[in-house]
């Protein structure tokens, strides 16, 4: 064999070495994650890491359901994982927490940060609803479902006004019409439900200790209704 036979025949072999061994590095190259919750599938170093972006970017509460779904994850699992960040985010002592309400998922702040909360909304400039607009909201969110008619009895004044406002809000909606008077009837809204941080209407505060003046609300309704 010639020398320039023999020297083609080295650079042959070379390359199908490098080859191989580019091959077992490519089989042996992970994730950097491996070990460490890699993604398989999930589209995120870990399930931790998924769900807590998705609950960054919600704009409303995410059931376990929708996140199981997003993560390709089985629902229990989601579940198991949320109640560890929950727990993890208390054990700590984060600046917020991760509550269910309105039958979903979603971030807080931390009721004893409330106060820096506050001063930091109160010294901007947001747009808070108006005492008739909050009277009106509370009598609804008792009472419902109720009619327009209903609530300005209780609050003495046309509420015609204020009822548009807190639709346009997302605060309360349409629940049906009466069945006597055909007048449409109004609830709060499950925006209503995460705006107040609660699950349902049984975590609403006691009347009588945060509204006075309507401790007297079934009297005056069926006065209304009566027409006495």
């Amino acid at each position: 064999m010639s020398e320039n036979a023999e020297r083609e025949m080295d650079i042959t072999i070379m390359a199908a070495t490098d080859a191989d061994d580019l091959s077992e590095v490519d089989d042996a190259a992970v994730s950097p994650f491996e070990g460490e919750g890699a993604d398989d599938g999930i589209g995120a170093p870990t399930l931790q890491a998924a769900i807590e972006a998705l609950l960054l970017l919600a704009d409303e509460p995410m059931p376990a359901m929708i996140l199981a779904a997003a993560t390709r994850s089985p629902v229990e699992e989601v579940e198991e994982t949320i109640a560890l960040l929950a727990r993890q985010y208390t054990e700590q002592g984060r600046g917020f927490d991760l509550r269910e309400v309105a039958g979903g998922w979603r971030y807080y702040t931390r009721a004893n940060c409330s106060p820096v909360v506050e001063r930091f909304v109160l010294d901007g400039q947001q747009a808070r609803l108006t005492q008739a607009s909050l009277e009106t909201l509370a009598v609804i969110a008792y009472r419902q479902p109720l009619s327009r008619g209903r609530v300005a009895a209780v609050r003495g004044v046309n509420v015609d006004g204020v009822i548009r406002t807190l639709i346009a809000r997302g605060l309360i909606e349409e629940a049906g019409h009466d069945g006597e008077s055909g007048s449409i009837l109004y609830r709060t809204t499950n925006y209503f439900l995460e705006r107040m941080g609660i699950s349902g209407l049984d975590e609403l505060p006691p009347l009588a200790e945060h509204l006075p003046d309507l401790s007297d609300l079934e009297d005056i309704l069926d006065s209304v209704a009566t027409g006495e």
